[in-house]
């Protein structure tokens, strides 16, 4: 039985964690430890959809009354190829400043009585002494590296570069810029978080990146270059690094084979990573929270609530995880796409995390999803193919590693 926990990393998923936790026992003794000073946070905005909106309704009103009273909203999508534009529109999605979200979190958690400690750095040679330990503190977590053989930890870097900007540009929809250049294609995501920011995510391929002399640019050079290739989209608007340095980097995904050792327990990018493209990073390390939650609830005994916690993200975490692999691949594969009219381009962009979409030609798949949209016979053929392939690909890599 859990009496005193501490939450090692101060993100949305350990705060998140101590909030329902003392919600469920006030009598519990939470203390979350931040290396960073209060109110410091890396980042531009995040995003989350309606399943998560009514989630955390369910499971905290009060802070989820706070995050949508300061969330924007869109449910257009916009791709921009060259001088063509095409809008559709589909779900809706939220957007908040991850400061604004972290300031949400702490207060609740403040005001339900959890102990906080900024600029408190934890080592795992000098773990706080607790009945439960939890490692919520990032993709590098410390905690989690000193035992990286029994968690099982692999990280494989991706293919494109990528750099994580803010813009003063509001957009009133999720954006997609294409740009051509003599290098090859460079391309944008944008999503408004606030009234007056939004984040804008860059990424090319890495001959492109080299090409432009990004790799050589200074920040300030490079940020001139971007904003003179995103022109127009950016409609005279600034792109904001943050203090200390915007870095490009490739996206690294994480999987552990266990997520907990003894009484330590992983939790959000500490356990597991998914490529941004796909927009669910904030949602899943919330969920895990909520799941861990749970767990703890239901199990008086601790090894069985970190196994079923455990058991349970990692099968919700499949499906998002292959989407995400796919999502990625479509992107380092965009040549492929990107000369398809703009609409059927923008359908396929829907699309990119079929497993199936990699191996049928690209117009042949838009026909056929089209068709399929129709005619109840080819949804089954495409939702019992779809599976069957992504199976033969699985197999097959994992022969390769052998």
């Amino acid at each position: 039985m859990c009496v005193k926990v501490a939450c090692v990393g101060g993100g949305p998923a350990g705060l998140y964690l101590s909030v329902l936790l003392k919600r469920q026992d006030p009598s519990l003794d939470i203390t979350v430890h931040e290396r960073d000073p209060e109110g410091s946070t890396y980042g531009w905005g995040v995003t989350y959809w309606r399943g998560l909106y009514d989630r955390l309704h369910e499971e905290d009103p009060e802070s989820a009354r706070a995050l949508d009273r300061d969330s924007v909203r869109w449910r257009d999508g916009i791709a921009h190829v060259r001088d063509l534009t095409v809008r559709h529109s589909g779900e809706q999605g939220h957007g908040i400043g991850r400061h604004r979200l972290l300031e949400i979190l702490t207060a609740r958690a403040r005001e339900l009585g959890v102990r906080l400690e900024h600029e408190r750095e934890i080592t795992a040679d000098d773990l706080p002494d607790a009945d439960l330990v939890v490692a919520a503190d990032g993709v590098r977590s410390a905690l989690r590296t000193r035992h990286a053989a029994h968690f099982g930890t692999e990280v494989t870097a991706g293919r494109n570069p990528y750099v994580w900007l803010g813009t003063t540009k509001v957009f009133d929809a999720f954006t997609f810029a294409f740009v051509e250049t003599d290098h090859g294609w460079i391309w944008c995501y944008g999503y408004g978080y606030g009234p007056d920011r939004s984040t804008c995510v860059i990424e090319c391929a890495p001959e492109t990146w080299t090409g432009l002399g990004l790799d050589r640019a200074s920040e300030d050079g490079g940020r001139a270059l971007l904003e003179k290739l995103f022109a127009g989209v950016l409609d005279g608007h600034p792109l904001l690094g943050r203090s200390g340095g915007t870095p490009w980097q490739t996206f690294r995904t994480l999987t552990n084979r266990t997520w907990y050792r003894d009484n330590l327990v992983l939790l959000g990018d500490a356990a597991h990573t998914t490529h941004y493209s796909v927009g669910a990073g904030t949602t899943l390390a919330l969920e895990d929270a909520i799941a861990l939650a749970a767990a703890l609830r239901e199990h008086s005994e601790l090894p069985q609530a970190l196994a079923r916690y455990e058991r349970e993200r990692k099968a919700a975490l499949l499906p998002v995880q292959s989407a995400a692999r796919y999502s990625a691949q479509w992107y380092e594969n965009l040549p492929r796409y990107v000369r398809l009219p703009p609409e059927r381009m923008f359908a396929l962009l829907g699309q990119r995390h079929s497993p199936l979409l990699p191996h049928v030609p690209a117009q042949l798949y838009y026909r056929l999803d089209r068709a399929a949209g129709q005619l109840e016979p080819l949804r089954r053929f495409k939702r019992w193919l779809g599976p069957k392939v992504a199976r033969t690909v699985h197999a097959r890599a994992l022969a390769a590693r052998e």
